[in-house]
């Protein structure tokens, strides 16, 4: 089977490993298919693909998320360099509320499944490095929301240090979990 999924310490939050076919000429893989995904059990439909490019390491994007209607599960996966890549649990009345998870993906190896009601974010651990995202509902910047990637009460250990990184001014003014009242809510199947 090309793919298998780990669930981390958030529910729903998935790493996901896909299988390469390497020769002579280089490698081949598929990086999505969705009768394969729901075998995992990710329902998204896929509606959009992302593409941020950034030049230096250090550079920190997120905790973004869309608020209802518009929530937003996010499959995201390194085309180069590297990432710390980190998901965050603001689904009211799960056990995991509040709860931060973070992994390093690299260039063309795992990717990461983020289910709506989690922020996400990541900082480079590479110069010249590409991430795409596949998201299962469009972007409406009317709902845009986020958490400050910098709030210790997070616990995210960053391999890079906050104080130095590269951030856009919005991101930086995102507010603290404590002062967030968040639009999610768990919702059991």
């Amino acid at each position: 089977m090309p793919f298998s999924a780990t669930e981390l310490s958030i529910p729903g939050v998935m790493l996901i490993a896909t299988r390469a076919f390497e020769d002579a000429r280089g490698a081949f893989m598929e990086t999505y298919r969705a009768n394969e995904f729901a075998r995992l059990g990710i329902g998204a439909r896929f509606v959009q693909d992302n593409l941020a490019a950034s030049v230096a390491r250090g550079t920190f994007r997120g905790l973004h998320f869309q608020r209802p209607p518009h929530t937003q599960a996010k499959l995201v996966r390194v085309t180069r360099g590297a990432i710390y890549d980190v998901a965050v649990d603001l689904r009211v009345g799960s056990a995991s509320y509040g709860r931060a998870v973070g992994v390093r993906l690299r260039a063309n190896a795992e990717q990461l499944f983020v289910p709506g009601g989690c922020a996400h974010g990541y900082c480079t651990l590479e110069p010249n490095t590409e991430v795409t995202y596949k998201c299962d509902a469009y972007y409406a910047a009317e709902a845009e929301g986020g958490v400050n990637f910098a709030d210790p009460a997070l616990g995210i250990a960053w391999p890079v240090d906050p104080r130095a990184a590269i951030v856009s001014d919005k991101d930086r003014a995102l507010p603290l979990l404590k002062d967030l009242v968040s639009p999610f809510a768990l919702e059991l199947s």
